[in-house]
Formats: structure tokens, C-alpha cells, sequence
């Protein structure tokens, strides 16, 4: 279990870490695969700002109490026995937002990838997906280290979206299939969706099964476009530092009652 170290601003909460469920190996669920349980669960975590405005704290605060929330999810989602998650932490586009915030977001973001070495024995696996393009170079050390010293865990997959834009990514994927193609080394009408998925960077990572927004915002922002196309996708108006285990597992649940039919007609219409 996560001990904290960072002091939470003024007047928060410290947040509940999820205790490990007796009987169940290091608190997960069995692996047992089910259509009515999500294999990829996807979050874009959103609202940081107007936490932090809502309290009279400044942005930098309500980005520290977001980094705090994420933790107790992660606890939630290894019990849940979810194989893969997906962070959306910082966006092709967030180079938009002032130079303070930037770098705080930066440094936030290096904190983060040096707490998942903590997981390492819960067999939690450490993935980056996003552009090195832009990123200082201590960051970019500290993501390329978690990942290479959680390698071969097994338990859960983490990839942490950070520089990430998705349309970027379908872009970088189609600029190698064309030059696969120029270079003789792959049939131009060989190209199909199976082989795009399998060009795409981190083509292990599988298409997202549940896609979650907080803040009450409703739209995915660039986040995964690809793998997202069939993504049940829940909209919660929770901001991110104010989302807990107990939502998601409600979230969870939810899924498990949704039809999903990826173009075709179910049984009884």
C-alpha cells in the first residue's frame, strides 16, 4: 500500500487508500474473463482547475490533489482485476496553458512516473505513450526508467498519455505505413485495420472498453481516437480530485448492464 509523502494543500482531505480485500492475492480479482467486465479501462482526468478554484487555492494546488486521487483509483482498478488502464495526463494540446502551469504540470508528472516504481511488486506495468518531442529531458528520464524497471510485470498495464495526442499518433501510424510501402517491404492493399492497429505505437495495448470523463465535460479531446471507437464512454461530473474507488466501481458496475453491439442487432432487437 501507498504512503504519502507530499503535503496536501491547506483544508484537503487525505484520501482513503483502498485496503486489500482478504483472500484475494494482493487485493485483485480473479482474471476470470468476462464481456460484462471492461479488459481496458480509459480516463481522462479532468477538473483540476476548477477544484482548485472552487476552494480559493491556485491551479497548482488543484493539480497536486489531482495526483493525489489517482492513486486510490489504481488501488481500486488492480482489484477490480482490470488488465490494462489508460491515463490522460497531459495532451498535444495543454502546450497552450502558461509557462508556470506548464512546468508545474511537468514536474507533477515526473513525481508520478517515480511513485509507479511502488507498484513494481504489485505487478503493475509502467507504459509510456506520447511524443518525447518538447519534454525536458528529466521527465523523459524519469518515464523511460519506470518503464524499463516494470517491464516484465504482468499483473496490470499503465499507460501513462502524457505529450499523447491521437490524432497525432494516426498520423505518425500512417506516415509508417507509407514508408513501408515506398520502401517495398509492405502491399499498399494489404493495408487494412488490423494491420494500421498493428503499426500503431504500443500496438499491444488492446481497443479501450470503458472511456471515463470527469468535470461534466462531454468530449474525448483528441484522447486515444483509434482504440476509442467502440469505448462505452461515462461522462461523470465529479472533478478528478473528488473522484474515488467507490464512483469507479459504481462505473464498473454500470458497464457490466450496458449492450454492446458493435454494429450488430442483439438478440430480441
Amino acid at each position: 500500500m501507498i504512503t504519502w509523502k507530499w503535503p496536501l494543500p491547506q483544508g484537503v482531505p487525505r484520501p482513503r487508500l483502498v485496503p486489500e480485500r482478504a483472500g484475494q492475492g494482493n487485493g485483485e480479482r480473479s482474471r476470470t474473463p468476462s464481456p460484462a467486465r471492461p479488459r481496458h479501462v480509459a480516463l481522462i482526468l479532468d477538473g483540476n482547475g476548477r477544484w482548485a478554484a472552487a476552494r480559493g487555492l491556485p491551479r497548482a494546488s488543484g493539480h497536486e490533489a489531482g495526483v493525489r486521487a489517482l492513486f486510490p483509483v489504481l488501488d481500486t482498478l488492480l482489484e477490480e482485476g482490470i488488465e490494462y488502464v489508460s491515463l490522460f495526463v497531459f495532451s498535444t494540446e495543454n502546450w497552450n496553458r502558461p509557462q508556470e502551469e506548464l512546468r508545474n504540470l511537468q514536474r507533477l508528472a515526473r513525481r508520478t512516473a517515480h511513485s509507479f516504481r511502488r507498484y513494481a511488486d504489485r505487478g503493475v506495468r509502467f507504459r509510456w505513450l506520447g511524443a518525447e518531442d518538447r519534454l525536458p529531458g528529466r521527465l523523459v528520464e524519469a518515464l523511460r526508467r519506470a518503464e524499463a524497471e516494470t517491464r516484465s510485470n504482468q499483473s496490470m498495464t499503465v499507460a501513462f498519455c502524457c505529450n499523447h495526442g491521437g490524432r497525432a499518433e494516426i498520423s505518425q501510424t500512417a506516415a509508417a505505413l507509407a514508408s513501408a510501402a515506398v520502401s517495398g517491404t509492405l502491399d499498399p492493399g494489404a493495408i487494412d485495420e488490423q494491420v494500421f492497429t498493428r503499426h500503431l505505437p504500443h500496438p499491444e495495448v488492446p481497443d479501450i472498453d470503458m472511456l471515463i470523463r470527469t468535470s461534466g465535460e462531454h468530449r474525448i479531446s483528441n484522447f486515444m481516437l483509434w482504440r476509442a471507437a467502440y469505448a462505452e464512454i461515462f461522462f461523470v461530473d465529479t472533478l478528478w480530485p473528488d473522484f474515488t474507488g467507490e464512483e469507479l466501481r459504481h462505473l464498473i458496475d454500470d458497464f457490466g448492464r450496458r449492450r454492446r453491439r458493435f454494429g450488430a442487432i442483439a438478440a430480441g432487437g
